[in-house]
């Protein structure tokens, strides 16, 4: 009877050990700006690199504008409602993602530079959501579709005149690993 109390507390202390110095870990508090997150030490199969998964979306995208698909929308003048020219790329795009059931997309929506930053990222919200309305009115699951403005921050063409400034009114789709 002895030698089995003696090993019960044994594994009893050890598994105290286990837990306290695996549960040391937890009391650090991360900085926001510069969170790190390590792997446990457990045999997973590894998930692809941030730079290959960027070459696979980034051919993907090749594809889906060599069908058609995902190609830019462009607006009116402080405008967020879709041209026919718009519902006819967002048409072949609901038709791509039909086919291709896994693949989510990013709609991200630009304004020229004309405006505040507010109101351009306001602008380019509506934008993006216009075509994400279509989009599930053609039938892809809204799930599979984000939104995200960018305002004026990623123009097209930097010169001051309408030709470029209505390059940089559109809608942008870039497939995303989520």
């Amino acid at each position: 009877m002895t030698k089995k109390w003696v090993k019960g507390l044994s594994l009893l202390i050890l598994l105290i050990l286990v837990v306290a110095l695996s549960g040391c870990a937890c009391a650090k508090k991360a900085t926001p700006a510069a969170e790190t997150v390590t792997a446990p030490p457990a045999i997973v199969e590894a998930e692809p690199s941030s730079e290959v998964m960027d070459k696979e979306l980034a051919a993907l995208l090749k594809q889906a504008q060599a069908e058609g698909a995902l190609m830019p929308i462009y607006f009116d003048y402080d405008k967020s409602n879709l041209k026919p020219d718009a519902k006819k790329n967002l048409d072949k795009t609901a038709d791509w993602l039909t086919k291709k059931p896994t693949v989510n997309i990013k709609i991200e929506g630009n304004c020229d530079e004309r405006g505040t930053a507010e109101y351009n990222l306001a602008l380019g919200d509506r934008r993006a959501n216009s075509a994400k309305e279509y989009l599930v009115k053609l039938g892809v699951s809204a799930a599979r579709l984000a939104t995200v403005s960018w305002g004026k921050e990623k123009p097209l063409c930097a010169e001051h005149n309408e030709a470029c400034w209505s390059k940089n009114r559109r809608d942008d789709f870039n497939p995303t690993s989520k």
